[in-house]
């Protein structure tokens, strides 16, 4: 049973499906239905390419040749284009309407000959044993029914199906955020070559996103702390426009630009995991495991890669018993490890000096190299990227340091400023 029919789950039920498992895939809406997370990795395409839908995805997409992020300098903005990755991801990557790109793999996986079924949502689970979990379904048209399954592979996204029921849902202390976008017609692209990047912008709350789709519309959108979304007055239209005038640059490219069916789209509480990915006849894959930050476009890449993962861990846990356990703790340690390299820049990304390095990069001992590599979503199996990345954080450390150093005088400089002031100095420290 594979409870989701995102890229999560219908991943895992086309590969267990062409493993000869009967596999019931069970979607609780209809496709096509709307999801953010519209711009894809570089790293998808060898996933796409083993999945057989790399040229469904290249006929559904906009091609996305890098991402670029503002600048101090003449452009504006620097490129950080794939081609240049140091590891041996592909060039580039695809931007795609999500409702057209999780519908077309839904019926991949059917296609590939799992059972899909679409308004059917799970409402409960009772496992009786690691080989026998009973679960109710409830269909839309009304209709229930019970199915025997040997493996549960949960991929029902942000519900988070039975990370709910078993209370192993945690939020992440670190990091909370919160999303309004909306899609336009006429805003400006990226002139020549850097037409289909995204753009990533900064702005006191959090940071914005530009990403061209199909058909001349843009997504535009910011994540931004949950709290500035409570101060929001008026309509949501109002809110969103309001937030994406607080930054200059983006703002310019929005210019006669023009809101489709002026909806706009507010989500809150991005990050969370789980407290463990699984256990005896269960896995969690994709967002019903953990969710980060979308500033690196991550999701849909982690959702894919850790099904693929778990669908060699199923077949090997169903022909060896045994080794479920070390295979599930094997899994799982891989899938913390990438997120855990993504979440070391989603973390820091809009203090001064993770925003000073993207501003001024270097390719110093090939840093600049290797952060594409993790814009890329290389960030699991290539040694040379890991290691460039653990110098990254070296130096990332020595300037944090350094900025901290800076930070402590200009606080000496204004107490004594403010002492000198207090005890009626004739030459203010200002002035000196």
């Amino acid at each position: 049973m594979v409870i989701g029919g995102g890229p999560a789950g219908s991943t895992a039920a086309a590969l267990l499906a062409r493993r000869g498992y009967d596999v019931i895939a069970l979607e609780k809406s209809h496709h096509p239905r709307f999801h953010i997370g519209e711009s894809l990795l570089p790293m998808n395409l060898p996933v796409f390419e083993r999945l057989g839908v790399l040229e469904k995805v290249r006929a559904l997409g906009v091609f996305k040749p890098g991402a670029d992020f503002e600048a101090d300098n003449e452009r504006g903005y620097n490129t950080f284009a794939f081609e240049r990755a140091i590891g041996d991801s592909p060039p580039h990557a695809f931007q795609v309407w999500r409702q057209d790109f999780d519908r077309m793999l839904y019926e991949h996986a059917g296609e590939c000959g799992a059972r899909i079924r679409q308004g059917h949502e799970v409402v409960s689970l009772e496992q009786r044993g690691p080989r026998d979990s009973r679960l109710e379904v409830h269909t839309d048209s009304g209709g229930r029914y019970h199915v025997q399954a040997r493996y549960v592979v949960d991929a029902s996204g942000r519900d988070t199906f039975i990370a709910g029921k078993r209370r192993l849902r945690r939020k992440n202390p670190e990091h909370q955020s919160a999303a309004i976008f909306g899609h336009f017609r006429g805003a400006t692209l990226r002139p020549g070559a850097d037409a289909g990047n995204i753009s990533i912008y900064n702005f006191e709350h959090g940071w914005m996103w530009m990403i061209p789709l199909p058909d001349g519309v843009m997504s535009v959108g910011a994540v931004c702390r949950p709290d500035y979304l409570k101060q929001r007055r008026g309509t949501a239209r109002e809110f969103l426009l309001q937030t994406l005038a607080a930054n200059a640059a983006l703002w310019q490219r929005m210019t006669g630009a023009e809101l489709i069916g002026n909806e706009v789209r507010v989500t809150g509480n991005y990050s969370y995991d789980s407290r463990r990915m699984g256990g005896p006849g269960w896995v969690l894959i994709g967002d019903a495991f953990a969710f980060l930050d979308p500033v690196f476009s991550s999701g849909v890449y982690l959702a894919m890669s850790g099904a693929e993962q778990a669908v060699q861990m199923v077949d090997a846990a169903l022909r060896q018993p045994s080794a479920e356990k070390a295979l599930l703790r094997r899994l799982e340690r891989r899938q913390r490890a990438g997120m855990a390299r993504f979440s070391f820049f989603i973390y820091r990304f809009n203090n001064p000096v993770m925003r000073y390095l993207f501003r001024n990069p270097n390719n110093r001992w090939q840093l600049e190299q290797s952060v594409i590599s993790m814009l890329a979503g290389d960030l699991f199996d290539t040694p040379r990227v890991l290691r460039r990345l653990k110098l990254f954080r070296v130096v990332y450390a020595f300037c944090a340091v350094r900025d901290w150093r800076r930070w402590r005088a200009e606080q000496s400089y204004r107490l004594a400023q403010a002492r000198a002031q207090f005890i009626g100095g004739t030459t203010p420290l200002d002035k000196a």
